[in-house]
């Protein structure tokens, strides 16, 4: 639903919702950052590649064209991303009488 801005290199993905790549930035209020990819159990492609995911309903856009593609992808459904549903498991523990 809303979009945010990245940058990165040519070798960065085109995914809207999750990236990898060298150097990347984003803002921390709508990105996850993952550093070290064998911390998050993601497939290490080369030397200093991290990983950011779109938090809640954000999406990434570059600077360039920014509000070209702000608008081609508002209010459209993206897969991917961290959301509270994603990350919270209810958990009971139950106990015979």
């Amino acid at each position: 639903m809303r979009g945010t801005k990245v940058l990165g290199d040519r070798e960065t993905s085109t995914n809207l919702r999750y990236k990898y790549g060298r150097n990347l930035k984003a803002d921390g209020k709508h990105a996850f950052f993952i550093s070290n990819p064998l911390d998050g159990k993601l497939p290490r492609r080369k030397v200093n590649i991290n990983y950011i995911v779109a938090k809640e309903d954000y999406y990434f856009v570059y600077p360039t064209n920014y509000h070209k593609y702000l608008s081609y992808y508002r209010d459209s459904f993206q897969h991917g991303g961290i959301s509270m549903e994603e990350m919270i498991l209810p958990v009971i523990k139950l106990q015979p009488k």
